[in-house]
C-alpha cells in the first residue's frame, strides 16, 4: 500500500515538473514577440494565409541587437525575409521595433470574404494568380490588397480589392 502511494506521489510529482518547464518556455516566447506587438496587431488578419503568418510573426521576433550586422552606430536597419511563397522588407531601429514593411506574397490561399466577393461579380470566372501587399508604417498602420488575375475562357482582366471583399 505504501509503495502504491509513494509511486503515485512519485509521477504527480514528474508530471507536475514537466508541465511547469513547459509552460516557461512558452511564456519566454510570448514575451519575445510582444516587443513588436503593435506590428503585429496592425498586419494580423482574420484569415490570413499559414506562410504570411509564420513570416510576420518571424519578422516581429527578429532579434536584431543578436545579429552579425548590427552595430550601434545606425539608426536604421533593412532585413529581408523570404519564404517561397513571398518576402518581407522589414525596416527596424536600434532597438529592434519594426518601423514599416513591404510585404509581398504570391498564389496564397485567398480570404472566404474574397473568394466570395468575386465569385459574386464575376460568376464563371476562375481566379488563375493572386498576390497578396501589405504596407505597414508605424505611424499609419497598414494597408492591404489582393491583386487577382481573372480568366474566363480566352478574356483575362484584372482586379484589386482589400481584405474584406471590397472592390479597390
Amino acid at each position: 500500500m505504501k509503495k502504491t502511494i509513494l509511486a503515485l506521489l512519485i509521477i504527480i510529482i514528474c508530471t507536475t515538473y514537466s508541465f511547469t518547464q513547459e509552460r516557461t518556455e512558452q511564456l519566454s516566447e510570448v514575451f519575445i514577440s510582444a516587443t513588436n506587438y503593435k506590428y503585429l496587431d496592425k498586419v494580423d488578419s482574420k484569415e490570413v494565409a499559414v506562410p504570411v503568418e509564420l513570416l510576420e510573426r518571424k519578422v516581429a521576433t527578429f532579434n536584431l541587437q543578436n545579429a552579425d550586422f548590427y552595430q550601434d552606430d545606425y539608426d536604421l536597419y533593412y532585413v529581408s525575409f523570404y519564404i517561397p511563397e513571398g518576402k518581407i522588407l522589414a525596416a527596424y531601429d536600434k532597438q529592434g521595433n519594426v518601423i514599416r514593411t513591404a510585404e509581398r506574397f504570391k498564389d496564397i490561399e485567398l480570404p472566404t470574404q474574397v473568394i466570395k466577393a468575386v465569385e459574386k461579380r464575376f460568376p464563371n470566372w476562375v481566379i488563375t494568380q493572386d498576390v497578396y501587399v501589405v504596407n505597414y508604417h508605424e505611424k499609419k498602420g497598414a494597408k492591404k490588397s489582393y491583386k487577382l488575375k481573372l480568366k474566363n475562357g480566352e478574356k483575362v482582366i484584372r482586379v484589386k480589392m482589400n481584405e474584406n471583399g471590397i472592390f479597390l
